[in-house]
């Protein structure tokens, strides 16, 4: 529904280069260049025009395509420029007529998918040797300059005009909604006066004052904006790891069946019951034989086992999030052979130095905390024919609750269900918070997780499992049926929305990371704000931004 109760399309996240039309990717050697080149007319849904390279969600569905595409397809990229192609303006942020008229839950989650791709951006960086740097050749402002702050290197032109500003609290009554807070002073150490400064004056900072505060890294002329860019980017190419000469990895289109009550997908399907509300996950592990080395894993490409189910899972993930609202919880079963999940992840252990196996793991590390900050309720079901092993244990990790057969069911001659860690368990897929997740279950006693680590590569059954912490209840299939259906029963009887604010708090224990700060907040302070009257009210400033009145605030502070 949007903010006047019609359905709203069905929203593909699948895209590629060829029918971007709000980006252009370019790579030129070791550098890539992205230019944002806003269609104006070219807006997801209709009811606004994207102006000065304002963005929607449309625009970004692009830059997350382009981002996963620059680190599989061009392990030869090095260093990606970020720019406009619009003269005198970098980006005018997020479109104020589409976050006007969008429903609350869009703009939730549009918040929460924009910060997801920054952290994407900013993930290549630290971890993939693809590190990005941005041209500001115009005013960025809110979300432009958000985009700019992913970056690791901000280069502004210097001409007496062209400023950095996060105008949403004058202008618009909320909050900077892709993280601009915690990365202006997490991230790049702005003073908190500097920083209250910038966040409370609309027009923003440019010049020397913007290099000065640490809002920007450089200035340069217009003139030499671009000269600048390239001996950047040459610098950060140099630092890279990346390798030269290599062969990427095309993604190729995903396969996908939507039915009236589900997806289907090669690895992955999900099946609707509207009545309980519930999304059903069924994961499919390995089959058949897989390539034994790495030669036969880079032919594999994108068909290869544990990259094709991420990709899958992660636009399953998406797709619910947008279009299914009202399916509060969802339910995860695997289906296989355990030894070929832990087969696999030993390889992607042994070889971890390899850039495609590197950029696998990271990228089952992004869609896993996709799963974490999404506001839905995660239940795990391990019960005979499961392969919940190493990296799909992680699901089980993730699992608000999760439940375990104990031995078989009646008449079914299938061994009873067995769950296992691996070394993937360990610290490979940290969280939002940095922690594995089996350290964050076991956060601050140390002999737990050690025990639970000691049985790395044993298969484990319900007693044992359930002795090591490793899942939440264990029940004989006699209780199995009345206590996982009552399970599900009861979760959808609590409010939403205390839900989510639950959910969110209890995810993310132990330390406090920018990944966690941002999302806290979203999942808080700017969900709260954007229901405010005074943001969202017919007085407030997102329905009063552009009209020529001034929004009407109430003064009372909560």
């Amino acid at each position: 529904m949007d903010a006047t109760g019609a359905a709203a399309p069905e929203i593909d996240f699948d895209t590629d280069p060829g029918r971007y039309r709000h980006w252009r990717l370019d790579v030129d050697g070791p550098v890539a260049t992205l230019t944002l080149d806003v269609g104006e007319d070219g807006g997801l849904h209709p009811g606004y025009v994207l102006k000065l390279n304002s963005y929607d969600l449309g625009v970004d569905i692009e830059l997350h395509d382009a981002v996963q595409r620059l680190r599989f397809e061009h392990p030869e990229v090095r260093a990606v420029v970020l720019t406009s192609g619009k003269d005198g303006v970098f980006c005018a942020g997020a479109n104020i007529k589409m976050l006007a008229g969008a429903s609350h839950p869009h703009k939730v989650n549009f918040c929460k998918f924009t910060n997801e791709t920054r952290n994407a951006i900013e993930d290549a960086s630290a971890n993939s040797g693809q590190v990005y740097l941005c041209a500001v050749n115009g005013t960025a402002s809110g979300g432009g300059y958000e985009i700019a702050l992913a970056t690791e290197h901000i280069v502004l032109v210097d001409d007496g005009n062209s400023a950095v500003s996060l105008p949403e609290v004058p202008l618009l009554g909320v909050l900077p909604g892709t993280g601009g807070l915690t990365r202006l002073v997490d991230k790049r150490r702005v003073r908190r006066d500097h920083a209250d400064f910038v966040c409370t004056v609309a027009e923003g900072v440019r010049g020397d004052r913007a290099v000065a505060w640490g809002l920007v890294d450089e200035l340069a002329p217009r003139t030499r904006l671009a000269e600048v860019t390239r001996a950047r980017a040459a610098e950060l190419a140099e630092r890279s790891d990346r390798p030269t000469p290599a062969t990427g990895v095309a993604l190729t289109p995903l396969r996908c069946v939507a039915r009236a009550d589900g997806l289907d997908y090669p690895h992955v399907t999900v099946d609707f019951d509207r009545r309980t509300r519930v999304a059903a996950f069924t994961i499919r592990g390995p089959a058949g034989e897989q390539p034994a080395d790495l030669d036969a894993v880079h032919a594999a490409g994108a068909s290869w086992w544990p990259l094709a189910v991420c990709r899958e899972l992660d636009d399953v993930i998406l797709r619910l999030r947008f279009n299914e609202l009202e399916l509060g919880t969802w339910v995860f079963r695997t289906r296989g052979d355990p030894a070929a999940v832990t087969a696999l992840d030993g390889f992607l252990e042994e070889h971890a130095k390899d850039w495609l196996v590197r950029e696998v793991t990271l990228y089952w590390k992004r869609t896993l905390n996709r799963l974490d900050v999404t506001a839905r309720s995660l239940f795990a079901l391990v019960e005979p024919g499961s392969c919940f092993a190493g990296t799909l244990f992680e699901l089980v990790l993730a699992a608000d609750r999760s439940f375990m057969l104990d031995g078989g069911f009646e008449d079914d001659p299938t061994p009873p269900a067995t769950v296992q860690l691996t070394a993937m368990n360990l610290g490979p897929l940290p969280g939002c918070n940095g922690l594995a997740r089996l350290e964050s279950r076991f956060l601050d006693r140390p002999e737990e997780f050690a025990a639970a680590a000691e049985r790395v590569g044993v298969p484990l059954e319900a007693g044992d499992a359930d002795r090591l912490g490793l899942v939440t209840f264990v029940y004989d299939d006699i209780d199995w049926p009345d206590e996982t259906r009552l399970a599900l029963e009861e979760r959808a009887s609590l409010s939403p929305d205390a839900l989510s604010g639950m959910e969110a708090s209890l995810r993310f224990a132990g330390p406090e990371t920018r990944e966690t700060k941002i999302f806290g907040r979203l999942s808080a302070w700017q969900n709260w704000v954007f229901q405010r009257p005074n943001a969202a009210g017919e007085d407030g400033a997102l329905r009063r931004f552009g009209t020529g009145t001034r929004a009407q605030f109430d003064p009372r502070r909560v």
